[in-house]
């Protein structure tokens, strides 16, 4: 895997370690980015903890993007976030099921987050293990099979495998 650039987030705020959630004095910070990320977790039927906040702040602070547990924990330790990587999934499946982010399965092997929940195509890099969100261009499925008895299809996702050409195919 590529080691890409990852741009920086502002510093944590300092509200982050105060306890003012659901005091007057949160009510006057709407449009703070950390009051928002304390709604919107609430909106979720999470508690907003200082964990969740903080791994909140760093998974929502850079937009739209795709990542993994572990890219996730790296970025935690370098922004000296005292969380173990257990902590790290057990929030991002917490997100996950509270639909604050999206679950890809791209490679058997790792299990990629999406900030945007919503339904979306993606293209996935194998040589790079990069997922890019695929451009609206109207994509359809015209023909699925029948859902099995009692069973309806709930979506369908469409994952379209690059790699640079003269590139060895993957194995498996």
């Amino acid at each position: 895997m590529s080691a890409t650039a990852i741009p920086t987030l502002p510093p944590f705020p300092a509200a982050l370690n105060a306890r003012t959630a659901g005091t007057t004095a949160d009510a006057g910070r709407r449009g703070c980015p950390l009051s928002d990320l304390r709604d919107r977790l609430r909106r979720a039927g999470l508690r907003p903890t200082r964990q969740r906040l903080s791994l909140g702040w760093l998974l929502f602070g850079r937009g739209d993007r795709h990542l993994t547990a572990e890219m996730l924990y790296d970025e935690a330790m370098r922004a000296k976030v005292p969380v173990s990587l257990a902590t790290v999934y057990n929030t991002l499946h917490q997100f996950t099921e509270a639909g604050l982010l999206r679950q890809l399965a791209l490679d058997g092997s790792k299990a990629y987050f999406d900030t945007n929940p919503t339904e979306h195509h993606h293209f996935f890099l194998e040589d790079e293990g990069q997922v890019l969100d695929m451009p609206d261009c109207g994509i359809t499925v015209d023909s699925l099979p029948d859902a099995p008895e009692g069973m309806e299809i709930a979506g369908v996702e469409v994952i379209v495998r690059l790699r640079r050409r003269g590139a060895p195919a993957r194995k498996g």
